[in-house]
């Protein structure tokens, strides 16, 4: 009786340990981007619309800056950048304040050309708007007009998530996942959700970064104030980030020799 008790004491050991391992383990096809499935996936080009054709919506900042032949006209049409001594602010709170909010209407007012309806253009057309109306006035000039508040939301099983300022004209879903150094252990990359705000409402797609076929989504590059949420696998709370293998082994070790010692004795 007593030797069958021990054996099935050192069953049960190694049935939990193998448990405890499966169940700590994330599978792959949930973690690696971009998989080949089978041989059969040969496609290596994918189609996307790069360019990111954002429209103007109340509460939006832009960053306006006229450049002239004429040194006092160029100051008369950059007051918020002129206006602190001839320096131009470099940091994020000195660049918002320097630029030219578009108000509940639609409209943003700009100096010696008074307001201009600038809702639901995107930000070539209002450099042209812009560029028409002060050639009423001026021969030579150039007009620089770029969107402030392009800032994009990481959230979940990412290492760093918050929000985060986008300093170029478009950013894809990948360049956004690696400003948060990455997806977490526990990250279910087949279940990407990208939050966007429309003319309408709000969008929810969900996304699966370790197909291929995400390269040519229309949410593979994202759009300003898009919000993306990484969701954790199942049963997160059943795994370790790092396993502890030592602990596990030498409780398991110490437990195997005890019932070898009662074994014996």
């Amino acid at each position: 009786m007593k030797k069958h008790f021990l054996k099935l004491s050192k069953s049960f050991i190694w049935v939990s340990l193998a448990a405890v391992l499966l169940s700590s383990c994330v599978p792959l096809k949930k973690t690696a981007y971009l998989r080949i499935v089978d041989d059969a996936d040969t496609v290596s080009t994918f189609v996307n619309e790069r360019k990111i054709d954002y429209r103007m919506q109340p509460g939006d900042n832009l960053y306006i800056r006229v450049v002239t032949l004429d040194a006092t006209t160029t100051l008369l049409l950059n007051p918020l950048m002129m206006g602190g001594g001839g320096s131009v602010a470099t940091n994020d709170a000195g660049i918002y304040l320097m630029s030219y909010t578009v108000n509940e209407a639609g409209y943003l007012d700009f100096p010696m050309i008074g307001e201009i309806f600038v809702r639901n253009m995107n930000v070539e057309e209002i450099k042209e708007e812009i560029t028409e109306k002060l050639k009423e006035y001026l021969r030579e000039l150039v007009v620089v007009v770029k969107l402030v508040n392009y800032n994009i939301t990481l959230l979940g099983e990412v290492e760093a998530p918050g929000q985060y300022k986008v300093y170029q004209t478009d950013i894809n879903l990948f360049e956004a996942i690696s400003m948060a150094r990455d997806m977490t252990d526990f990250a279910n990359a087949q279940k990407v959700s990208v939050i966007r705000q429309t003319k309408t409402g709000t969008t929810v797609e969900m996304l699966d970064m370790t197909k291929r076929s995400i390269l040519s989504s229309d949410y593979f590059y994202l759009k300003p104030n898009d919000i993306v949420y990484v969701r954790p696998v199942k049963g997160k709370q059943f795994t370790f980030a790092q396993f502890p293998y030592g602990v596990i082994f030498g409780f398991l070790s110490t437990t195997i020799l005890l019932l070898n010692y009662f074994q014996t004795n």
